[in-house]
């Protein structure tokens, strides 16, 4: 796959203008789009560029991170705090994310979306009062992952590190997390799954695939 250079600016501009002429494809009101990613690969930080991109252009748009959906520690950390397994499968409370994201946003919704469930540090609900999106507004949900859940997402960003960059990038304490990207890129296979592909190895100097 040919890859572009591009700035972050430039792309989350891009994105935006993308969004703006994208028809949801069941008719919802709502666009639900997914920045898809490990951590270390950062795809927050271009969530929070196209919102606020989107924004700029008179488009509504939530940033909704699925570390706000983490399960609690007892269920989590249940096999050890470094079982892989449990961290690929387990520790993303997706019945939630269904629920209280996904559902309010169906075509019959009311469009009152739940930003975060959960606050892992203090293991406790975080009580956050519900999100109105707008009818024509975007759900922009970033998070490791995303594309082997079959949510319901109208365009897809798949944000790559290759495998050094993901090492180099990623905290020493959390190497562990390393074997369960490896068994997403064969599994699920972000790469060609995504609709736009987004290589970050270089933080400073990212490339698209248009």
């Amino acid at each position: 796959m040919r890859l572009e250079a591009i700035t972050w600016e430039r792309l989350g501009d891009l994105l935006a203008e993308r969004l703006l002429d994208l028809k949801p494809a069941d008719g919802s009101p709502w666009l639900r789009i997914a920045l898809d990613g490990a951590p270390a690969a950062r795809p927050g930080d271009l969530a929070h560029r196209v919102g606020e991109a989107l924004r700029i252009r008179g488009r509504s748009s939530l940033v909704v991170g699925t570390e706000g959906f983490l399960r609690p520690a007892s269920v989590r950390l249940e096999y050890g705090h470094q079982d892989v397994e449990a961290y690929y499968s387990g520790w993303y409370d997706t019945g939630a994310l269904w629920r209280e994201v996904f559902g309010p946003l169906e075509a019959d919704g009311d469009g009152r979306v739940l930003p975060d469930l959960w606050d892992p540090a203090a293991d406790r609900a975080t009580r956050s009062p519900y999100a109105e999106l707008p009818p024509g507004g975007v759900l922009l949900l970033h998070g490791p992952f995303l594309l082997r859940h079959w949510f319901p997402f109208d365009l897809s960003v798949h944000v790559l590190l290759s495998p050094g960059a993901l090492r180099r990038r990623t905290p020493e304490a959390e190497h562990w997390t390393l074997p369960a990207f490896e068994r997403y890129e064969h599994e699920t296979d972000p790469v060609d799954t995504a609709d736009v592909l987004v290589r970050a190895d270089d933080p400073r100097h990212p490339a698209w695939s248009g």
